[in-house]
């Protein structure tokens, strides 16, 4: 198996270990002291002219001779060489110095020199063959770091053989050893790491993205500078760059060095490792955060930008992340589309040049392309093999991937906010915080990759990740906006018969001079309609719940209607472009969120909401345009392009209100569909609406394509009448993810009654846990042939559900689940058929061990267009 090794393997001729033996920070008694050879400690990191550092031999593997005498244990090298240690608990440093012997009769010449904490205190002079050793004794109680340095005493390195003998530390307390910042650094999860390592030059480099136990070896000399891991803009470096600003004097170069590297350990999951990079000129800091979530197998990455120049620095670029890929073959699956056509699955393969995946509307900006992919190295993607690498930036604004192959066939991925019109003034002391790229690496396929982000957002990324959502009926297909008060409770009771848990009360039930009857009016005027709800949302939640439902309510709270007394007040508060006319989507206007008083009204809207009506559990938080004219009246003219990013980064403020405020009320994000979806704005929320395309055989491939890195639980799969697809169809779709109705219950037939009645049961009593909790396994894909497939497995593989949906006219055709325990024994049982029906499935009501099922596989009941089969495992019934 090809390991995905990130930039050249071409001159990496030394593994290193991370165990540092000797050298790595072992504590003495306080009283004791002992001596520590040089030649114990990692000799990878010495740098060499030629060839590599030996222990106790010399460059050439001979024995060390110096001027005829031989020494038993010392260090050779080749100038120019270079070795820095972290003295810790070492108090003395002696050696023996002086050119081997092995190169005799040759012209070679050397000068030892040691620098402690960056002062010159050993200097040998200039050495030749045939001299005798010269001895070296450094006191170092005190000191922070030494380096030991071989040069080439000035007449270049031929034959430069150079002999540290004897060499060895007096050492009390913490033993000497290589400085963190010269370690190669480690992200470390349970099955991958990321490695980067500071070379000679100071800068940050990167070994590679794979397998944690796989060693990664260290350059012997300094790489290309196309191998820099977040490359800067101006100082030598030639292609898209990961940062690009011009300081406050007007320079348009940065060069980044390391600085410090501290890596601590959060909890028993996550560790947080902070790279502190500064430009070796300017007092211009960007510190590289990576977190890295053991158990789930996925690493957080984002940038802190700041600096303390004597005036404002513009930042042109500022990736999130960019790393850099090496494989004979690259196949990038990406997601696009368009309202009710969201999450589009595709793969192709990248050639040379560069592939840009964008969005440039600023808000709701997932619209025609989700911010997610994954890349799959050598080979195509598939679900249960290859190296594959999945990513997905927690932002909701404007993004860039960024794919460049460069002339070696390296792949360089530049992933965060679009530079395009984001540039942004930062002032002195201001720090600027990237939005958070999410990776993770899977050597079994692309499905691991998915289960890798599903567990990891069940417990990190959504609020609320280990509590089933509920089961809600929203009246937007039965009453759109035309209802009152009495209709809307005599929904109630169809709600509650069928075994609903939630009512939503979607748009309309606002605005009094400006009523909300249309989505031509309103929107900014958040006051309950007298006229529709005389008695108020508290009297709807309280009917609600004396009929055992939970009561929600829909709120667009960004928008503004110029048809609004909001917009008569305040029309500068829109977003817009001076001296343009105004440009309406859905009649409506975006609200400035980058205005403070904007942003407080936002909160207000919230909060008023809420905290008067607290019987309310639940709101369904709408954006149904994105920005055309991205105008402030609010920001000063050189500030105009942090509109967007001040937008996003305002919202978040105040969903994160909201979400701690209002702990017991669920949210569920919506954007028009799924203009909205990644982890900068669930991570305050329970739940996103893929589409408003409910027509069942869309939603197959549009929850298909969002599975790959958003879990169940997460995707809100409600049954409509859209396309008029069977009954059966359309729940056993919708009861692949968050269920629930958006349907005219009233209209109902008796036995579609008790049809939806029964799935209601069967889910909430059954299949809830096993979906929104339980691990996803892909078995066929929609986009491949004429049926799709998923299977959900407990963690404890003690129950699963298999979901097959026949497309197309076709064959019975053989689905294998997956994930299932081998040795357990399982009886399978087709569920949620209808009543009066008998199962097809031939294997139905029989106890099959999990190895059985997943070689042979089942025979699907389906054959026909539009059937549909839910298949129960249960290993806890014999």
């Amino acid at each position: 198996m090809v390991q995905p090794w990130f930039r050249s393997k071409k001159n990496l001729l030394i593994c290193w270990a991370m165990t540092l033996g000797l050298g790595c920070g072992h504590v003495l008694g306080a009283d004791s002291a002992r001596t520590i050879r040089l030649s114990a400690m990692d000799l990878s990191f010495m740098e060499t002219g030629w060839g590599q550092a030996q222990a106790d031999r010399s460059v050439d593997r001979n024995p060390l001779t110096i001027a005829g005498t031989q020494y038993s244990h010392g260090v050779g090298t080749h100038a120019e060489s270079s070795y820095t240690i972290a003295v810790n608990g070492a108090t003395r440093f002696t050696a023996k110095v002086g050119v081997d012997d092995e190169v005799r009769g040759n012209p070679a010449s050397v000068e030892f020199v040691i620098v402690v904490d960056g002062r010159d205190t050993f200097r040998s002079g200039i050495m030749k063959p045939g001299m005798a050793a010269k001895q070296v004794d450094i006191a170092l109680a005190g000191a922070k770091t030494m380096e030991l340095k071989v040069t080439d005493g000035g007449d270049g390195v031929s034959y430069d053989h150079a002999d540290w003998a004897e060499a060895e530390f007096t050492c009390s307390g913490i033993a000497p050893a290589i400085p963190p910042e010269k370690q190669p650094i480690q992200i470390l999860t349970s099955r991958s790491a990321m490695t980067l390592f500071t070379a000679k030059d100071r800068r940050l480099y990167q070994l590679g993205y794979g397998a944690s136990e796989k060693v990664i070896p260290a350059p012997r000399r300094n790489p290309a500078r196309e191998d820099e891991f977040y490359p800067p803009s101006g100082n030598g470096y030639i292609f898209e760059p990961a940062i690009q600003a011009i300081h406050a004097d007007g320079n348009t170069s940065t060069d980044l060095v390391t600085d410090t590297v501290q890596t601590e350990t959060v909890d028993d999951n996550i560790s947080l490792t902070r790279i502190a990079l500064k430009d070796s000129r300017y007092p211009f800091y960007v510190t590289l955060c990576f977190r890295a979530y053991r158990q789930q197998d996925v690493i957080e990455q984002w940038a802190e930008i700041r600096h303390q120049e004597n005036g404002p620095v513009t930042l042109y670029r500022y990736a999130s992340s960019s790393p850099v890929v090496e494989a004979k073959n690259y196949w990038l699956t990406h997601f696009h589309g368009d309202w009710a056509q969201e999450a589009q699955w595709i793969e192709e393969p990248l050639t040379s040049g560069m592939k840009i995946l964008d969005s440039k509307i600023g808000v709701r900006a997932h619209q025609y392309r989700s911010a997610m992919f994954t890349l799959a190295l050598n080979q195509q993607a598939r679900e249960d093999r290859g190296e594959v690498i999945g990513g997905t930036l927690a932002w909701s604004g404007s993004f860039q991937f960024a794919f460049e192959v460069d002339k070696d066939n390296h792949l360089r991925m530049l992933c965060g906010i679009n530079p395009f019109g984001s540039q942004y003034r930062l002032e002195s002391g201001q720090t600027f915080t990237t939005p958070a790229m999410l990776w993770s690496f899977s050597r079994n396929g692309k499905g691991q990759v998915s289960r890798n982000f599903h567990r990891w957002a069940r417990q990190y990324g959504l609020r609320d990740g280990d509590k089933p959502r509920p089961i809600l009926l929203n009246n937007w297909e039965a009453t759109d906006m035309n209802f009152d008060e009495n209709l809307i409770v005599s929904l109630f009771d169809g709600a509650r018969e069928l075994g609903v848990e939630l009512f939503l009360l979607d748009d309309g039930w606002f605005g009094n001079k400006y009523p909300r009857n249309n989505d031509r009016a309103g929107l900014g005027d958040w006051e309950v309609n007298v006229k529709k709800l005389p008695h108020g949302l508290s009297y709807l939640a309280d009917e609600a719940n004396k009929r055992g439902l939970r009561f929600g309510i829909w709120t667009e709270p960004e928008m503004v209607n110029p048809a609004s007394e909001l917009y008569e007040k305040h029309p500068e508060w829109a977003i817009r472009q001076a001296h343009r006319e105004p440009q309406t989507s859905r009649n409506q206007l975006n609200l400035d969120m980058s205005r403070p008083e904007v942003k407080e009204f936002v909160w207000k809207c919230i909060d008023d909401l809420f905290g008067p009506n607290p019987a309310i559990s639940y709101t369904k938080w709408d954006c149904n345009r994105y920005v055309t004219q991205p105008g402030s009246t609010w920001l000063r003219p050189d500030q105009q392009t942090h509109l967007l990013i001040d937008y996003n980064k305002a919202l978040y403020e105040v969903m994160a209100r909201m979400a701690e405020k209002y702990p017991h009320v669920q949210a569920m994000l919506c954007s028009g569909g799924g203009g909205r979806v990644d982890y900068g704005a669930l991570r305050y929320f329970h739940s996103f609406w893929p589409s408003d395309n409910t027509d069942p055989r869309s939603r197959v491939k549009i929850q298909w394509g969002y599975s790959h890195l958003f879990p169940a639980c997460a995707m809100s799969t409600h049954a409509t009448r859209m396309g008029s697809r069977p009954l059966k169809f359309t729940l056993d779709v919708a009861m692949s993810g968050a269920f629930g109705l958006d349907m005219d219950v009233r209209k109902l037939s008796p036995a579609d009654r008790k049809t939806v009645a029964h799935a209601i049961a069967l889910f909430k009593q059954t299949l809830r846990d096993i979906v929104q909790f339980g691990d996803l396994y892909r078995l066929a894909s929609p986009y491949d042939g004429d049926v799709a497939a998923m299977h959900f497995v407990t963690a404890d593989q003690s129950k699963a559900v298999l979901f097959i949906y026949q497309l197309n006219n076709g064959q019975a055709n053989v689905v294998k689940p997956q994930g299932l325990n081998p040795q357990r024994k399982y009886r399978v049982r087709e569920v949620n058929l209808l009543q009066g029906t008998a199962s097809q499935l031939k294997e139905n009501d029989r106890v099959l061990d999990g190895a059985t099922l997943m070689q042979q596989g089942l025979t699907s009941p389906c054959t026909k267009e539009n059937q549909s089969a839910v298949i129960l495992f249960d290993g806890t019934a014999q």
